[in-house]
């Protein structure tokens, strides 16, 4: 009976071809679709066989004719009766130079369609034929790489009477002729090509994005006033933009050459920084209040004169340095993110993507710079002029608070608290308000001057929004603000900078552990603290978790060990940054940055539903491996560290130098790093050895162990104890640090 009825499906589905040109199949990261034309074919002619694939974000397929990596085929069978030529044709792919190869590879992203050109026998028998088509290909991301195979159904019907006509082939197509290993481009070798384009838009809107922080928005009226007292010029205005592009350039490469990612970052959140900008800002606000003029020593107005005269670089120089330092508290995090990228991509990356990122930051300051030369041109005794330049005082005071408080939190002097802070905010921008109004006497209005309807109504903005802060001093949200002033206790209970302290806590208590990479001066932090923490659907369900938050900007040892851990774990120094792990640190889901959608964050959260597997569970006994050119690994009461990887697979060539230092540290104190090779040819083993040297010992896999180990995708590294029992998993590329630990915990 269930012979019969599995006929009758397959007569269904063959039935089902026939009427319909297309059949789609999916498998893991692309799905496959195929049609015909013209269908039927006459006997002796052509074919066009259109095999579509359509891959998932993120994952790139490898072309029939790359050099490296599982290049893409097709197959039919059986073929012999009908089928006299099968060519294979693919669209124009995407060249880069692959440095894991040392060779240029051909990659498809998003979508491709190949094509195979039939040319048919002409006594090939006319009806229904059923073919079988099969795919062999690779496909890949950042971290994995995953070998395919799949299989489809292929109706072709022929007839006598049908068109002999050839189909046409698109533009663009070519024959897939395999290239010789090692052809590679030079351009591409020096790392230039490839990507590069997408990198630099990438840094040049990092670059534009800056504008638009607390840190950045602030200096422009400084930089309108710096303008106003000078001639301004079109030449001026290039000249301060060219030198925010040196400065900030020479500043990023500077500090990354000497601190790395890391320290990029902690100079922006250095206390001294900030404390120096919050000076500046004070010393500019008393100055706009008309507490004194800010002038320039005769000696170095000589030396300025001098300059100005081959150029007047001096004065934009000056500008842009002062603009980098003021900057770097908030543009650091993305100079540290995008310089964190940018290293791996060679030597000249770096630098690229420097200057691309300076040109999106200068940008809007050179539309800006031109402004100046053009108010400088009215009248200097307007009132307006006057009281403009007030209230910007009372506006930059107010900001240096911003500042003071980002030094009082990282330093934990809990002096400038909550309630001072806005106590002193509601001052600062209500006096400004009452200045408007005509309450205070201070330059730019006169007891007999006529108040107009803009000034009476900025006047009352004013005061109505020193109001609007009075609720939070009692700890009352105030919204978007919160990002800005020091945070109210909330009901959550936070461990701070213990990170192992918490996976203990998490391994007893049988929870998960939500880690909050964050900032004591980092306003998205304070904003998400603030205003999504505190939503009870939120609040709710991050007590399931057991809480712990990683500051990384006090500049002590500790901040540098949390900023180690979200670099080597993460690949990233962002802040904020979360992440759900279990307590044997593998981990469950992560979130970066900033959301205002509290549906988006609590559907992160829920990712940590399930509960974590035990600490103790073990997974499969570790077996014995055959070595290659014959014998078996035997683990003999050793710590085991067995790393599944093949030929054409990526992140396995990445990770080789790891193994190879694992096993120079540790196979002296009873630790086994084994490689197995889990390609389907076992004779291509030996000559890539050759190429990529294991300085630890190589065995072949079995098919079986596909299963058996789930090995979905490749990389894959099991750590087993001195018993045989696996105790940690890594899927996809892995950090040192993170296997080190592992194998230390197994010992």
């Amino acid at each position: 009976m269930r012979k019969t009825v599995q006929a009758v499906v397959r007569v269904g589905v063959w039935a089902l071809l026939l009427v319909c040109p297309a059949a789609f199949a999916q498998t893991q990261h692309v799905a496959w679709s195929v049609d015909v034309a013209p269908n039927p074919a006459a006997p002796g002619g052509k074919a066009l066989v259109r095999v579509a694939a359509t891959l998932e974000s993120g994952w790139h397929l490898y072309s029939g004719s790359s050099a490296a990596g599982i290049p893409t085929s097709f197959q039919l069978a059986p073929s012999g009766a009908t089928i006299e030529k099968l060519r294979m044709l693919q669209p124009q792919p995407k060249r880069a130079f692959d440095a894991n190869f040392a060779m240029e590879t051909e990659t498809y992203e998003s979508d491709v369609a190949f094509l195979l050109d039939l040319q048919l026998k002409k006594d090939a028998p006319t009806g229904s034929a059923d073919y079988t088509l099969n795919a062999k290909y690779q496909v890949c991301n950042a971290t994995e790489c995953d070998p395919g195979h799949w299989s489809g159904p292929l109706a072709l019907n022929i007839a006598s009477g049908a068109t002999a006509a050839a189909p046409a082939i698109p533009a663009g197509y070519t024959e897939v002729k395999p290239r010789a290993a090692g052809v590679g481009s030079s351009a591409a070798a020096d790392g230039t090509a490839g990507d590069l384009p997408g990198f630099l838009l990438l840094a040049f809107g990092f670059g534009l994005a800056s504008i638009f922080t607390p840190c950045v928005f602030p200096m422009i009226p400084i930089t309108m006033s710096y303008f106003m007292n000078k001639q301004g010029s079109v030449s001026q205005a290039v000249t301060f933009c060219l030198g925010i592009i040196v400065l900030f350039s020479g500043i990023g490469l500077l500090v990354t050459a000497a601190l790395g990612p890391v320290g990029v970052v902690a100079l922006g959140q250095s206390p001294w920084v900030n404390g120096f900008i919050a000076l500046l800002f004070v010393v500019f606000g008393l100055s706009l209040l008309g507490a004194f003029e800010i002038s320039i020593p005769s000696s170095i107005l000589t030396k300025l004169n001098q300059s100005s005269e081959k150029g007047g670089l001096i004065g934009t120089l000056l500008m842009g340095l002062t603009f980098a330092l003021a900057s770097f508290a908030c543009v650091g995090p993305f100079m540290g993110a995008l310089l964190a990228g940018s290293i791996s991509g060679g030597s000249v990356r770096p630098l690229l993507g420097m200057v691309a990122f300076a040109t999106g930051l200068a940008l809007p300051f050179f539309l800006l710079a031109l402004f100046p030369s053009y108010l400088q041109r009215l009248p200097r005794s307007g009132g307006w002029l006057a009281r403009v330049k007030v209230v910007m005082g009372f506006i930059i005071l107010a900001w240096s608070l911003k500042y003071l408080s980002s030094v009082d939190q990282v330093l934990q002097w809990n002096v400038l608290t909550r309630e001072r802070f806005l106590a002193i905010w509601i001052v600062m921008f209500a006096s400004a308000g009452l200045y408007l109004l005509g309450f205070l006497r201070l330059e730019g209005i006169k007891p007999d001057d006529r108040m107009g309807l803009g000034r009476l109504l900025c006047g009352m903005a004013f005061v109505a929004f020193a109001i609007t802060l009075a609720p939070g001093m009692g700890g009352g949200k105030l919204g978007e603000l919160d990002a800005y002033v020091p945070l109210a206790n909330g009901n959550l209970q936070w461990i701070q900078n213990q990170y192992r302290e918490a996976l203990d806590r998490a391994r007893r208590e049988g929870k998960l552990v939500l880690v909050n990479f964050t900032g004591y001066a980092c306003t998205n932090c304070h904003w998400m603290k603030a205003n999504m923490f505190t939503r009870p659907e939120i609040e709710s369900a991050m007590q399931r978790f057991v809480l712990v938050e990683l500051f990384s900007d006090a500049g002590d040892a500790t901040s540098d060990a949390n900023q180690k851990l979200e670099l080597t774990k993460f690949n990233t120094v962002a802040e904020p940054y979360y992440a759900i792990m279990a307590p044997d640190e593998s981990v469950v889901a992560t979130f970066p940055g900033l959301t205002r959608d509290p549906a988006v964050f609590a559907a992160f959260l829920r990712k940590g539903d399930s509960s974590p597997p035990p600490a103790s569970a073990a997974a499969e006994a570790l077996p014995q491996f055959a070595k290659i050119g014959g014998g078996v690994v035997d683990p003999n009461g050793k710590v085991a560290v067995v790393n599944f990887w093949a030929t054409y697979c990526v992140p396995c060539i990445r990770e080789i130098p790891s193994f190879n230092g694992l096993e120079k540290e540790y196979g002296a104190k009873g630790v086994l790093v084994v490689g197995v090779a889990m390609d389907e040819d076992a004779s291509i083993v030996p000559p890539f050895l050759k190429k990529h040297p294991m300085e630890y010992q190589v065995a072949l896999g079995a098919p079986a162990m596909t299963e058996q180990y789930s090995l979905d995708g490749l990389p894959v590294t099991l750590v087993f104890d001195k018993s045989g029992k696996q105790i940690k998993r890594f899927a996809g590329l892995l950090k040192d640090a993170d296997l080190k630990a592992a194998v230390q915990a197994a010992m």
